[in-house]
């Protein structure tokens, strides 16, 4: 991978009109250290990332749709056919189910990128379509809330932004591989109405939303469309972090990010955060910003990381300022083995975050932890058979008569109707969508 990270350091260094294609496109970033290369720019040939992106392309993409079709499945492409009026029946899975079908999507066109496949084209064009007929015609989309009594933005954790940050970067990405724009249009849609009921900053509204995906696609999607009020947008849902009484560490909300001197809370939603913080300053070239990034990112790698790269080292717990926490950092240098969490989208998040502080300060020790992440953490989630998966990943177990925990299990997982298998499927998606990226 070393290799690799040199290979794109070589390529940053060719002129930005010919890079515009970027899964990160900083092209035009007038922050960025290191500029983006075309995603075809390039490609593994052979040997044992090849042979990985390969087993998404063959195998692990196929299941992930397969197992989307089925509505017992806890994310499943169901509940959207259901919100567009084309199937009978009620919702079911997890608030943020929506946003793992969209991730499934994005894999989708990155593995189209490698194969041309006109099956896939296809398959993106009709599931598409359901999406765009299943929105409001406002933009507003999210079958957990649609398909049920539930209030829109009536309640933090409805994870209304996760999702449809998910969708907008999966429509950037589709545009970027297809050149079609059927999907950045319901992503636009869906940006323009975020930006009506989010950019007067509501006081009810400050501590929206629990995991914050939506600021990094929201740049993303300036980049794309060179449209300013995205990347007005995506400021301001970093600074609402923290704005207000009564946010807590749990998801990053009692202390302002440019304040904050340590990494608490929710091991997804801090890098979430710190990594859409991180594209704002690859536009703005804000020193707070980027002063307060380097300071948690020290933390998190020198405190709060295990020897893996993995993060999170809480099932349950109490922060630095007593409140509680689940799916955590915890304190300083408190690292247990057998009750590790290691949520594998927390150390993902972990590796999209240092890719871009790679990017915008082009030091070395980032790249590292990148690279540290995709060959430990990253792939402990995923079995050889390329459709099993971990939601956790302890570093020690004592056999069946050590107690599982919250989201462990015996063994990987190719769905949530596995017995075993914990009740949310946001991992599989997303251990695809890098690889095949």
């Amino acid at each position: 991978m070393r290799t690799a990270l040199l290979t794109l350091f070589l390529l940053s260094l060719l002129p930005a009109a010919a890079q515009n294609r970027g899964v990160i496109d900083t092209s035009q970033s007038p922050h960025a250290r290191q500029r983006s290369v075309d995603m075809d720019a390039v490609r593994w040939t052979r040997g044992f990332w090849a042979e990985r992106v390969d087993l998404v392309n063959r195998t692990a993409l196929p299941a992930l749709w397969q197992v989307m079709q089925d509505s017992g499945n806890s994310a499943n492409f169901v509940n959207f056919k259901i919100a567009a009026g084309l199937e009978k029946g009620q919702f079911h899975g997890n608030n943020w189910s929506d946003g793992d079908v969209y991730k499934t999507l994005e894999s989708m066109a990155l593995v189209y990128l490698h194969t041309k496949d006109p099956k896939l084209d296809q398959t993106m064009d009709e599931a598409i379509a359901v999406i765009a007929k299943a929105q409001t015609p406002e933009g507003y989309i999210g079958t957990h809330t649609q398909l049920t009594d539930r209030k829109r933005w009536g309640e933090l954790r409805y994870h209304e932004l996760y999702n449809f940050g998910h969708l907008i970067t999966a429509a950037c990405i589709h545009q970027r591989v297809t050149g079609k724009d059927n999907f950045l249009k319901v992503a636009r849609k869906a940006a323009d109405y975020l930006y009506t009921v989010f950019k007067p900053r509501p006081p009810e509204l400050a501590h929206f939303c629990f995991n914050p995906s939506q600021i990094m696609s929201l740049a993303e999607l300036y980049r794309l469309t060179r449209d300013p009020k995205y990347l007005d947008l995506a400021g301001i849902f970093v600074d609402m972090r923290g704005s207000r009484p009564g946010g807590t560490d749990q998801n990053q909300q009692r202390v302002p990010l440019r304040k904050e001197t340590e990494a608490v809370g929710h091991a997804v939603t801090g890098p979430y955060l710190w990594a859409g913080a991180t594209d704002v300053y690859a536009e703005t070239g804000e020193q707070a910003l980027l002063d307060a990034l380097e300071r948690l990112w020290k933390d998190v790698v020198e405190r709060k990381m295990y020897v893996n790269g993995g993060i999170a080292a809480l099932h349950q717990g109490v922060s630095i300022r007593r409140d509680p926490v689940h799916e955590a950092f915890g304190r300083a240098y408190e690292l247990p083995h057998r009750t590790a969490y290691n949520e594998t989208c927390a150390n993902i998040a972990h590796a999209m975050w240092s890719w871009r502080m790679l990017g915008v300060t082009g030091d070395a020790k980032y790249g590292d932890v990148v690279e540290l992440v995709f060959y430990n953490t990253l792939l402990s989630a995923w079995g050889l058979d390329g459709k099993t998966y971990c939601y956790t990943n302890p570093l020690r177990r004592y056999g069946k008569e050590d107690p599982l925990l919250s989201n462990d299990s015996w063994e990987r997982w190719p769905s949530t109707t596995t017995p075993g298998a914990p009740n949310c499927y946001c991992c599989p998606p997303n251990v695809a969508r890098p690889v095949a990226g």
